[in-house]
């Protein structure tokens, strides 16, 4: 089941299970290509705890989900702009409170707890957002983009939201396996942020997955999601 809303030109689909619990989990799970509804439907596949999914889509991806300017990666590329507390203010104030109202009002479901989830720098902007807000409890970042340009040194000198409890992390096999110097770091700054949470007391797991940074998006999504849920 499913319901749509556009908040400030994102579009947001609320994909929801045939349920009689009334107190539910949300991921909130920013999508490249509306692969929301593919996400869920793996979810279920693989028996994911029931919870309701949120998939943000008409993103402003390369800009939105960066949390501050770099140059592009190669000549084919623009720029990163970094806008993401632009987009997280959004998120936060305006697209959860009017999903959990509809949740409230039409569904009389209350939320347990909100996680965020993302892909790429879907799950950079999943990591980027524990240091900046207190909403969320649970990240799944899978092939999170921790090549990006000083992100681990802002990650190891900055706090965490207290309320983070778990966090999923990911990465193919071969996608630090590149002769682009920035992106071949991704696999050890990837380790490194497991280690930061760790240490900070998260429980915090890293999967290895085969294959390249496009292989199984959709699937590896899912097993984040899973795991968070557990």
């Amino acid at each position: 089941m499913l319901k749509e809303l556009l908040v400030a030109g994102k579009k947001v689909t609320i994909f929801y299970p045939n349920t009689q619990a009334k107190v539910l989990p949300l991921v909130i799970l920013n999508t490249f290509n509306e692969e929301g509804e593919k996400v869920y439907q793996t979810c279920l596949n693989i028996s994911t705890r029931e919870f309701i999914l949120v998939a943000i889509s008409n993103l402003d991806w390369n800009n939105d989900l960066t949390p501050w300017f770099a140059t592009k990666i190669n000549k084919n590329t623009n720029n990163f702009l970094g806008k993401a507390d632009n987009y997280l203010n959004l998120l936060i104030n305006e697209i959860i409170p009017k999903v959990t109202n509809y949740l409230k009002k039409n569904l009389q479901i209350t939320i347990k707890y909100i996680a965020l989830a993302g892909y790429s720098l879907a799950g950079l902007f999943a990591i980027y957002a524990i240091y900046k807000t207190d909403s969320f409890s649970r990240i799944v970042s899978a092939s999170g983009s921790f090549w990006y340009p000083e992100f681990i040194d802002f990650a190891s000198k900055n706090k965490i939201s207290l309320n983070i409890n778990k966090i999923y992390l990911s990465l193919g096999d071969k996608e630090s396996k590149t002769r682009n110097t920035l992106l071949a770091t991704v696999e050890n700054n990837t380790l490194a942020l497991e280690q930061i949470f760790k240490i900070k007391g998260i429980d915090t797991i890293y999967e290895s997955n085969a294959g390249n940074h496009f292989k199984d998006a959709t699937l590896r999504t899912a097993k984040g999601i899973k795991w968070i849920l557990e």
